[in-house]
């Protein structure tokens, strides 16, 4: 199975790996049916952008590294709950979101590789909640990667869960950060550095984030990883930039936005071609990734035309150029 953008579907060769939810979560189309190119048009209307599909090209590619979807569904469900709260002026489920963080610690200590599914599988109205699941697992992962125990690990995620808590408040963008700080330091379950990751992960090392331009150490490490996190997501989703060109991106802030080590932190915690991506090889020859083994930036490949699996963290004179 491998991800594609949903112009890229073909109704004679695909069929569905995953299945597509509406906005209330509930199923549209399940798994191993094939969409008729009309519904692919309502589809695109409702705001799906990403499938994940099985064709011959991606035989054999499980994506074992994707969360289990349920669990993400899950979790993006708790953080919806939570940002409504406020407009419903009901309570916060504090004890529910802390259970999700819980479920989020196991699957990172259960897969070496975790990959969060798309927010473009979604409708519209989910993503905002998605994304803040997927800025959650990332900053996990780099988080791992730096050495965070169980206690740094949560108070992070309950910061990257709720980083956007803000929008729900105010229609202000720069205001956002600010607001959320001041409701989530309120809540007396959670770290203030959960509140302090809500409040500056808009920030840069140099000064020219917001809402304070802080610059240096005042930029704390938790926020620096929800900022990366979210940047990332932002680029890959919001600009369908490819993961590899989000990537270098990221690389080119190391040092002036954010601190070298946090960024190599993530550059060894998020893969550049996750599995399913098909490549070009610096050769001309064209690939599918079908796993990560050994090394986050050197996958295991197969070599369409042949069929042939190399691994290029044991062959370093094999480069890709490029997705394609």
């Amino acid at each position: 199975m491998r991800i594609i953008h949903i112009s890229k579907y073909d109704h004679n060769t695909m069929q569905l790996a995953k299945p597509i939810f509406d906005h209330h979560r509930r199923v549209l189309l399940a798994a191993r049916h094939v969409i008729h190119p009309k519904y692919l048009e309502k589809l695109l209307q409702i705001g799906i952008r990403q499938l994940v599909v099985e064709d011959s090209e991606s035989r054999g590619i499980t994506l074992e590294e994707m969360i289990d979807v349920p669990t993400w569904m899950d979790v993006v469900a708790l953080v919806q709950e939570f940002f409504s709260a406020p407009l419903k002026g009901v309570p916060f489920p504090i004890k529910s979101l802390l259970a999700a963080v819980g479920r989020l610690l196991m699957e990172i200590r259960n897969h070496p590789v975790l990959l969060p599914v798309p927010e473009q599988t979604l409708p519209d109205p989910l993503r905002p909640y998605a994304r803040s699941v997927n800025v959650a697992l990332l900053a996990l992962q780099v988080a791992r990667n730096l050495g965070y125990n169980e206690i740094m690990m949560r108070d992070l995620a309950v910061g990257c869960l709720l980083h956007n808590i803000g929008s729900v408040i105010v229609k202000d963008p720069a205001e956002f950060p600010e607001v959320g700080f001041n409701l989530i330091r309120s809540i007396r379950e959670f770290s203030l550095l959960s509140a302090h990751v809500v409040f500056q992960h808009r920030e840069k090392m140099d000064g020219s984030g917001y809402p304070r331009r802080l610059s240096g150490d005042t930029f704390h490490e938790y926020a620096q990883i929800c900022g990366i996190c979210n940047l990332y997501e932002e680029l890959i989703s919001a600009k369908d930039m490819p993961p590899h060109m989000a990537m270098e991106h990221i690389m080119t802030l190391s040092d002036s936005a954010y601190r070298v080590d946090i960024v190599r932190a993530f550059v060894n915690a998020v893969p550049s071609y996750p599995p399913g991506t098909k490549i070009c090889m610096q050769d001309g020859q064209e690939a599918i990734v079908i796993k990560i083994a050994e090394h986050m930036q050197r996958p295991v490949i197969r070599y369409l035309s042949s069929g042939a699996e190399v691994s290029l963290a044991d062959n370093p004179t094999l480069i890709i150029a490029k997705s394609c």
